[in-house]
């Protein structure tokens, strides 16, 4: 049954999958983490997004953490799949499992290992198929820093004419992009700061929300800004905003999925070791993201329950 669109807004951690020490997927510690995420009011998450490490998975690696993550993602969050695969035929099948196991929405990545050939007609191509045989909404998911390739807004609106495709996660940082697009196809498409980052100045023109790599070390935060822009409380919002931007920096564009787990080991949830080809933080690394984490005024472990 399709939820109504209109709740999908407001602030989404794309979670990381977590590893034991052999590499494999530590079941265990993903319910630890979204109990604790649970906590907070998040309108849900997205499994097997660039966090969450799908591209390094398996097949079956990548069902048993949808089917894990399902579990415990509570019936009123919203839980969106990261379906993008290289070829449209693999994507479809991705996406069709997601639905079977339960996803509200699918997170898609264009295919990018050809692309000088991803042509807007391509492209166009390409999601028109996924969406025709989804059955559930198709986000786009721009991540230029990964695939290379960043959408321009006349081809998110092409993308955007196939009904079941309702809006995007944009990680460029392009904020007149997104002002653009959401002048172009109104306010019933979803746009979403693909980074903490920009998250203010993204609402600012329209955007509907985050799905922020910092929310799942900083949720408080990240939604209060998002609660202070609604109530109209901007100066509130920025100095929020502008304390978060280093932290959020460390985790995304500095030390990517490594230092987001090394951060969520800090702060008392269970990062663990990323996965090959990936490199872990060296120690002193670890020590200047601590630092970081100081300066940003997140709570340590022993704080962590009453601030969540």
């Amino acid at each position: 049954m399709l939820r109504d669109l209109a709740e999908l807004k407001g602030i989404l951690p794309p979670i990381p999958t977590p590893f034991n020490e052999r590499d494999e997927f530590a079941r265990d510690r993903l319910r630890d983490n979204l109990r604790a995420w649970n906590r907070c009011a998040l309108t849900g998450y997205v499994v097997l997004g660039s966090n969450g490490e799908g591209v390094l998975l398996s097949p079956r690696e990548r069902l048993d953490v949808l089917r894990a993550a399902r579990e415990d993602i509570p019936a009123d969050r919203w839980m969106i799949a990261g379906t993008g695969c290289p070829s449209t035929r693999e994507t479809i099948e991705l996406t069709r499992d997601a639905v079977k196991i339960g996803a509200d929405v699918a997170l898609v990545l264009p295919p990018s290992y050809y692309r000088g050939r991803m042509t807007r007609e391509a492209l166009v191509r390409h999601y028109a198929s996924v969406a025709d045989t989804a059955g559930i909404p198709i986000l786009i998911y721009n991540m230029p820093a990964c695939t290379g390739m960043d959408l321009d807004a006349e081809t998110i609106v092409a993308l955007a004419v196939h009904p079941s495709v309702i809006g995007i996660k944009d990680s460029g940082g392009d904020v007149a992009k997104l002002g653009a697009v959401r002048a172009a196809l109104g306010p019933g498409f979803r746009v979403f700061a693909g980074s903490a980052g920009f998250l203010l100045p993204a609402l600012a023109v329209g955007a509907v929300g985050g799905i922020l790599a910092l929310a799942n070390i900083a949720p408080a935060e990240c939604l209060a800004i998002h609660e202070a822009f609604v109530s109209s409380r901007v100066d509130a919002a920025w100095e929020i905003q502008l304390r978060m931007i280093p932290i959020n920096a460390a985790v995304t564009s500095r030390w990517g999925v490594a230092g987001l787990k090394a951060a969520m080991d800090l702060l008392g949830r269970y990062g663990g070791p990323v996965r090959g080809p990936l490199v872990a933080l060296t120690q002193r690394e670890i020590e200047e993201l601590k630092a970081m984490l100081v300066r940003a005024g997140l709570p340590q472990e022993d704080e962590r329950g009453a601030r969540s």
